[in-house]
């Protein structure tokens, strides 16, 4: 009986090849595809059939130069193999492969072609970037000193040149590898004879061979002479003492003995004899020992070592002219400040008054607090840090805390998450959160209200509020967000009903009602060829099989603001915090994109996940890649997402050579500055990233002077965040005024400096962050003198902590079922001196819909503390006077009415209650007139509230601490929204 198994075996194993490569094609298609139909959908066809086309192109010529030239190798060792090979062993052996390869040569060659052509095609695919740069380089117009090149040559030519030389020696050696396996089966060499072990033909082309390596590897000698300004493992990055007069002219060496070498091989194809290339080889190899390695060492530790800080001193100086252009920090303003810690309560009263206002409203903090006022529903949620935007509200600019309202479909209940929900009904957010920055909740009066909630700019679904009233045709929904699902399916169904859910069912009994997506995002996917295309890219075979998946369908996927723009931008570098605003009726995403290199030369490298990590982006452990480093940053771009239809819009902004570049090779993509609306101009500022980069330079680079840098006496670290001690404090986003700026406030982003492994303050450190004023991007350093100790954060944290009154205060609510929170610690330049304010929040330890409530704000001022319910409070009690705000005391009731029966305090004649209302009115007055910048105003109305609170308590003739205080402590816990009632009113501690 016949045995099929070798058949059968053979058979299978063809099959499963076939299954495999098919798999694998259909999943390049469905990647290729797919991706082709989402760039069409967003108008940007161009950048991908540029990407597709470059990548391509390059696979091609890749693939095809690596695989043809060694196999040509193979094919040139075949054909020169010896006619005649002597009887021995070694023969004899060879024998048996040489029966097996030869049927199967050809097979052999075209198989070792094509996986040569598919590795060389994926390395030379994955260069489309540095070939596009290199293709479109653009100069910068700046010189190095050292070879006085272009910066472009650098940035745009050198990498491309190495991968060039890189790819070629690649190409040699493997050439070399196969010509000498080929040689030795077919006996052109012969490793067992005494004499001879080459024959004629393989010493020729062996030469050949290693002479061009050698010869490359003089080229590569040379391109190694400008890596010199952008080494790094030094006092600095780029070029030093040792580096041009070591390094340098052992390189030059170096390159001309591999040009000698290269020669000696060469000439090998006449001489036949290995002697001279050998001596030529080792030589090469000796001197880059030698002079690669050890003179450079000599060098640094004889002669720069002993007197380092005279013989680096220029070098130091290039490099840090050079760091200062690559990260645009050259033109910062550094100002003397002379930080007063004793002012009279009049001037600092006066100064404090003249910024308005300071932001109380912590955005890392309020996200829970934002969900449980505003939330809706469980399927909402907000950002877990908040963002800072500006708007034009009753004639004023204000500082306002926002968030976008996302869908969160983890909020669905259990019962509700299946595929048809989940992708084609719970599709969106509904609208903007903000609360106004400067404020807490003062809805029935600034005095006696305690509830510390924020007030609303914008609130509820509907949206209402100041925002909403904007523009007419307000568009409040998210289709676009942080937090949208990975895809949903949109359009009517064939009954043409609308299916997803808009607005939800409302607390008076409304029934929630129901929209179609009617934007311009979104692939069709109504033919069978792109549901089954979308099948497997998402794994999901209920879009092919849903009946919800029609002719009418769209699918919207690729929906995070960040993610569509580095995919429509691939060459840039997206920052790490993106914010919604309002601009003409529409919920857009702000993005700020940024051009990097690491080839900027003498400019100092360092990580940018590194730099820009701090206690709201911490750096995690997988983030930093080995294209991490860099040392030169510009914010280029600056992008537009339509949280409704996705459109992405990306315009000019800081013009910049190596935009110009990616300009050149996809035109049109990037839109002019000048196009930019004006209304968008308003919402646009400073990018977080690139400021914390520029401090994270700054730190070290505020010094300009060889001698002083190179000491290290003067150099700053940014402190650590005093809540969260293992990372960076992040900037913060303030109107502030400083003595190098305007007389008016500016809105800014602002941090401090200590000095190194010190705590107290070196510097406050802002930039002018509004788009629209001319002064946008100027940094400002105010340096404090070395001999003033003013605390710096953490030390300032520490005496809150230990704060005798504020403890007492905070009792009230930590002594229950409450703890503390302290919100972001802000530093101020008021009064020639440095103000902290830090909001206060307390919150439940246990319960259903806790939430951080704003309960006081502290204040710190030279040795003084103040605490007090609201900012002007706190500042009084720091200048020491009493104001009607003090006596009130979050959690207690409000002062009482003394006239009526039972209050258990006496009678109080009509002129005390008189008084204390005209104090109350007067208050207000005052803070009004401190919100509206009127100084004058602010001072009169305060002092006339303290002479009429004094002659109330002298005709009533009590403290203000008697009568009541201790009454109904939940006087204020049940504000309007419910919100309140969420957190536990304290005791009251009167």
């Amino acid at each position: 009986m016949p045995a099929p198994q070798p058949q059968r075996s053979r058979a299978l194993v063809g099959t499963a090849v076939i299954l495999v490569a098919a798999f694998f094609l259909a999943s390049v298609f469905t990647g290729i595809w797919t991706d082709r139909l989402w760039f069409g959908s967003v108008g940007y066809s161009e950048v991908f059939n540029t990407m597709l086309g470059t990548r391509v192109l390059l696979f091609i010529v890749s693939g095809a130069v690596l695989s043809l030239l060694v196999t040509a190798n193979i094919a040139i060792a075949y054909r020169f193999r010896p006619v005649f090979r002597p009887a021995s062993q070694e023969q004899v052996n060879l024998d048996r492969y040489r029966e097996v390869v030869e049927p199967m040569r050809r097979w052999l060659l075209i198989g070792v072609a094509l996986v040569l052509a598919i590795f060389a095609g994926s390395s030379g695919s994955g260069q489309w970037r540095q070939f596009l740069l290199w293709r479109n380089q653009e100069p910068f117009g700046k010189t190095d000193p050292y070879f006085s090149k272009d910066v472009g040559f650098y940035v745009f030519q050198l990498p491309w040149l190495h991968y060039l030389v890189d790819f070629g020696m690649a190409i040699i050696v493997l050439s070399v590898i196969a010509a000498a396996i080929t040689h030795y089966l077919f006996g052109g060499i012969r490793l067992q004879a005494r004499h001879d072990k080459l024959s004629g033909a393989a010493q020729v082309h062996l030469s050949v061979l290693l002479g061009l390596f050698v010869l490359l590897k003089a080229v590569d000698y040379w391109l190694d002479r400008f890596d010199l300004t952008t080494a790094g493992g030094g006092l600095f990055t780029g070029m030093g003492y040792t580096d041009q007069n070591a390094v340098l002219p052992s390189k030059n060496i170096l390159m001309f003995i591999a040009l000698i070498c290269a020669l000696l091989f060469f000439a090998n194809v006449l001489r036949r004899t290995w002697m001279l290339p050998s001596i030529g080889l080792a030589l090469l190899v000796l001197s880059a020992v030698l002079l690669g390695a050890i003179w450079p060492g000599i060098v640094q530790q004889f002669q720069v070592r002993p007197s380092e800080p005279d013989r680096e001193r220029p070098y130091i100086k290039r490099n840090i002219e050079a760091t200062r252009a690559a990260y645009d920090v050259e033109d910062a303003e550094v100002t003397t400040y002379n930080a007063n810690l004793s002012l009279s309560p009049e001037q600092l009263r006066t100064d404090a008054a003249s910024i308005p206002g300071i932001r109380l409203i912590d955005p890392s903090l309020v996200s829970d607090t934002f969900e449980q006022l505003q939330q809706v529903r469980g399927y909402y949620a907000v950002s877990d840090v908040l963002d800072v935007d500006r708007y034009q509200l009753d004639g004023q600019t204000r500082d306002v805390v926002v968030a976008a309202r996302e869908l969160e479909q983890s909020g669905l209940e259990e019962s509700q998450r299946n595929w048809a929900n989940l992708h084609t009904v719970y599709t969106h957010g509904y609208g903007l959160v903000a609360a106004y920055g400067n404020q807490r909740d003062a809805e029935d009066n600034p005095v006696t209200n305690t509830d510390g909630r924020p007030v609303w700019a914008e609130r509820d679904i509907p949206p209402a509020g100041e925002l909403t009233a904007l523009d007419e045709g307000y568009e409040p929904r998210i289709y676009f967000g942080e937090r949208s699902p990975q895809y949903s399916i949109v359009g009517k169904p064939d009954d043409g009903r609308d299916v997803e859910l808009d607005i939800p069912e409302g607390s008076g009994g409304d029934q929630p009602t129901t929209n179609t997506y009617d934007g311009s995002a979104g692939v069709p996917i109504g033919g069978l060829f792109n549901k089954l295309l979308y099948a497997v890219k998402f794994s999901e075979p209920n879009i092919v099989l849903s009946s919800r998946v029609n002719e009418n369908s769209k699918i919207l996927y690729e929906r995070n603001p960040r993610d569509r723009v580095q995919k429509v931008a691939p060459w840039l570098t997206v920052d790490g915090d993106i914010y919604p605003s309002v601009v003409d009726g529409r919920v857009v995403w702000i993005v700020d994109g940024y051009t990097t290199t690491d080839q900027y030369p003498n400019a100092q490298k360092d990580s940018l996940s590194d730099m820009t990590a701090d206690a709201l982006q911490p750096r995690t452990a997988y983030s930093t890649l080995p294209t991490d480093e860099i040392n030169y940053m510009r914010n280029s771009v600056k992008a537009v997402v339509d949280a409704y239809d996705g459109t992405v819009t990306l315009y000019e902004w800081d013009r910049d050579p190596i935009l110009d570049a990616w300009s050149s090779a996809f035109p049109g993509v990037v839109k002019p500055r000048s196009e930019i609306p004006p209304q968008l101009l308003d919402h646009l500022r400073y990018p977080e990233d690139l400021f914390k980069v520029q401090r994270q330079i700054l730190a070290t680079y505020h010094v300009q002077d060889p001698k002083t840098f190179y000491g290290g006496t003067d150099r700053w670290e940014v402190p650590q965040d005093p809540e969260i001690k293992e990372n960076k404090q992040p900037p913060y986003r303030l109107s502030v005024k400083t003595p190098s700026g305007t007389d008016e406030p500016v809105f800014s982003l602002t941090s401090v400096f200590v000095p190194q492994e010190r705590q107290n303050l070196a510097s406050f450190i802002s930039v002018d962050s509004d788009a629209a004023r001319d002064d946008y991007g100027t940094i400002r350093i105010l340096r404090l003198p070395s001999n003033t100790q003013v605390p710096g954060p953490s030390q300032i944290a520490n005496t809150f902590a230990s704060d005798q009154e504020i403890q007492d205060r905070l009792l009230a609510f930590t002594r229950t079922n409450s703890r503390a929170l302290y919100g972001n610690l802000l530093t101020l330049p008021v009064g020639d001196g440095l103000l902290y304010v830090q909001p206060l929040y307390t919150l439940r330890e246990s319960g259903e819909g806790r939430y951080p409530v704003l309960r006081y704000v502290l204040v710190s001022f030279g040795d003084d503390v103040g605490i007090g319910p609201t900012l002007t409070a706190a500042l009084d009690d720091v200048l020491g006077i009493t104001s009607p705000v003090d006596s009130v005391v979050p959690g207690e009731s409000t002062p009482p009415d003394t006239t009526g029966p039972g209050t258990g305090g006496g009678q109080v004649s009509g002129d005390v209650r008189s008084l204390l209302e005209q104090a109350e009115k007067k208050f207000q007055e005052a803070e009004k007139a401190l919100q509206d910048g009127d100084l004058a105003g602010y001072a009169a109305a305060s002092e006339a509230a303290r002479q009429l609170v004094e002659q109330a308590l002298e005709a009533a003739g009590q403290d203000t601490g008697g009568g009541n205080a201790g009454g109904d402590s939940g006087g204020s816990g049940g504000g309007s929204g419910g919100g309140s009632g969420n957190e536990e009113n304290p005791p009251a501690n009167g």
